[in-house]
C-alpha cells in the first residue's frame, strides 16, 4: 500500500513539474517575441508596427493570460484523459483476445501491470478449460472402467436366468464370481473417489510380484460370459511359473481393456490368443484376434482418447473409445510400450515391459 502511495505522489509531482516547466517555457517564448518585436519596431516605422507598438502591453497581457489559462486547463484535464485511458484499458483487460493495452508515457507502469493482469486472466481461463477437460475425461474414464465389471455381473446373471437347470455347484460358482465382481466394483468406486483428488498423470503404481498365469486365468473367468455370447474361445500360452513385478490392480485393468477390445472386434466363433514370456530381461505379452484388417490411419489413431472405429465395428461395442488409451497409459506407467499391428484379418497388440 505504501508503495502505491509513493507511485501516486511521484506521478503528481511529475505532473506539477511539467506544468511549471510549460509555464516557464511559454513565458520565455513570450519574452523573446517581445524583444524581437521591440527591435523590429525600432528599425521599421510603419503604420501597422506603430499601431501594434501602442497596444503591445495589452497584447502581452492577453498572450500571458490566455496562454497561462490554456496551459492550466490542459494540465487540469490531463488526469481526466488518463482516467479515460484507464477505463478503456479496463474494458480491454477482460476481453479474451490478444489485444495489448497501450497507455500514455506517464502511465507506462500501469500499462505493464494491466497487461500482466490480462495475461494472468487469459492463463487462468486456459487453466480452467484444461481442468474442465480433465474433469470430463476423468468422468469418461470412470464410466468406462465401471462398465467392465458390470458387464461381467450382467453376463453371469443372464446365464443363471437363462439356464434354470444349472447344477447347484455351478450356480454356487457363478454366485461366488458375482460376489467377487460386485466387491471389485465397490473397490473401484471407492478408488475413483480418491482419484478425483489428483491429476490422472500423478497416479503412482504399486509394484508387486505377480503370478501372470493366474492373473490371466482370473481374466478368463471374468470375460467368460462375453466369450460365450460372441462364440469365441481363449487360448493362453503362458508358463505357469511366470512371475513379474507389476501393479496387479492397474495392469489387470489394462489387460481387461485389451481382452474386451479383442472380444468386441473379433469375428464370431474364432480363437483369441494371449501369450506371455520373458525375452532379454523384457516381459513380452501378445494379444491376437481375428478381425477386420485395420488401415494404417486407424492403427496410428487406435490409442487416442475417445477414438472409435467405423460403424461396422462399433456396432458390437458401445464403448467410449477409452479402453486402449487407458491400457497404454498404465503400460507406460510401468516404463513399457504397446504397439498395434493388423494384417491378413489378424489384429495383434504387443506389450513390452522391462523387468
Amino acid at each position: 500500500m505504501c508503495r502505491e502511495n509513493q507511485k501516486r505522489i511521484k506521478c503528481s509531482k511529475k505532473l506539477v513539474c511539467h506544468l511549471f516547466v510549460s509555464l516557464f517555457l511559454y513565458f520565455v517564448v513570450g519574452w523573446i517575441l517581445r524583444v524581437i518585436f521591440d527591435y523590429y519596431a525600432s528599425k521599421v516605422q510603419t503604420s501597422i508596427v506603430q499601431w501594434l507598438a501602442l497596444r503591445v502591453e495589452l497584447i502581452q497581457f492577453l498572450y500571458i493570460f490566455i496562454g497561462f489559462i490554456s496551459i492550466f486547463m490542459y494540465y487540469w484535464y490531463k488526469p481526466w484523459r488518463y482516467l479515460n485511458e484507464i477505463i478503456n484499458a479496463a474494458e480491454i483487460l477482460f476481453k479474451k483476445d490478444d489485444c495489448v493495452i497501450k497507455l500514455s508515457q506517464p502511465l507506462k507502469e500501469i500499462e505493464i501491470q494491466m497487461n500482466q493482469i490480462k495475461m494472468s486472466v487469459l492463463m487462468a481461463d486456459q487453466s480452467m478449460k484444461v481442468a474442465e477437460s480433465k474433469k470430463s475425461e476423468l468422468v469418461a474414464y470412470i464410466a468406462h472402467d465401471i462398465r467392465t465389471p458390470l458387464t461381467s455381473i450382467i453376463g453371469y446373471l443372464s446365464l443363471i436366468r437363462d439356464m434354470p437347470d444349472l447344477s447347484v455347484s455351478k450356480r454356487q460358482e457363478y454366485v461366488e464370481i458375482l460376489l467377487d465382481k460386485a466387491m471389485h466394483l465397490e473397490q473401484m468406486v471407492n478408488e475413483f473417489f480418491e482419484i478425483t483428488q489428483y491429476n490422472t498423470q500423478k497416479i503412482e503404481i504399486n509394484k508387486q510380484e505377480v503370478d501372470l498365469y493366474y492373473l490371466f486365468i482370473q481374466l478368463t473367468d471374468e470375460f467368460y460370459p462375453m466369450l460365450v455370447e460372441n462364440g469365441n474361445t481363449l487360448k493362453l500360452e503362458i508358463n505357469e511359473n511366470l512371475y513379474c513385478s507389476i501393479d496387479p490392480e492397474k495392469m489387470s485393468r489394462a489387460f481387461s481393456n485389451l481382452l474386451k477390445n479383442a472380444i468386441s472386434y473379433s469375428y464370431s466363433w474364432t480363437e483369441i490368443f494371449i501369450s506371455a514370456e520373458i525375452k532379454n530381461d523384457t516381459l513380452v505379452i501378445v494379444f491376437k484376434n481375428e478381425g477386420e484388417t485395420l488401415s494404417e490411419v486407424e492403427l496410428s489413431r487406435i490409442f487416442e482418447k475417445f477414438n472409435r472405429l467405423d460403424k461396422s465395428r462399433t456396432s458390437v461395442s458401445n464403448g467410449a473409445g477409452l479402453g486402449l488409451s487407458i491400457a497404454k497409459e498404465i503400460i507406460q506407467l510401468h516404463c513399457g510400450d504397446i504397439v498395434a499391428q493388423s494384417e491378413d484379418e489378424t489384429i495383434t497388440f504387443i506389450i513390452t515391459i522391462p523387468i
